[in-house]
């Protein structure tokens, strides 16, 4: 099976963008979009969506710890549902929580400050979400 999709870690500042390989092999933070209007939020992802050839956008959503969808999952599903419909591509959610967190832990590990690295932990973040799906699908095959 051939992946062409992109992680998405939206947030209202900044957009974590992830990719992969075709084989879904590994996977790689890409870039962190400042977000500044709708129009150029778009105009960078379609820009993205070409460069890499994507029909599919995997998008984080940010499940309360109880599982209930909170404020920022209902923005971050009206912010997908808008993206997809605009850029025609297939949008599939995995959940999130923690992957802010996670990517956090691994860069601390590695000695890099969070603190003033904000669009790495998005960026980290958003390969965590790419990754999840990916895992999930290839289970799937079996």
């Amino acid at each position: 099976m051939e992946y062409a999709a992109l992680g998405l870690d939206v947030g209202r500042k900044r957009i974590g963008v992830a990719g992969c390989d075709r084989l879904g092999i590994t996977v790689h933070g890409i870039t962190t979009i400042i977000r500044r209007s709708w129009d150029e939020d778009m105009a960078e992802l379609r820009s993205l969506i070409i460069d890499r050839n994507v029909n599919t956008l995997v998008i984080g959503l940010p499940y309360n710890m109880d599982g209930s969808l909170g404020y920022q999952a209902k923005q971050v599903q009206k912010f997908a549902h808008n993206a997809t419909k605009a850029l025609g591509m297939n949008l599939e959610f995995v959940d999130e929580r923690l992957t802010s967190y996670e990517a956090e832990e691994m860069m601390r590990s590695l000695g890099i400050s969070t603190r003033h690295n904000k669009e790495m932990i998005d960026r980290k973040a958003a390969a965590l979400i790419l990754q999840q799906w990916l895992t999930i699908k290839n289970q799937e095959k079996f």
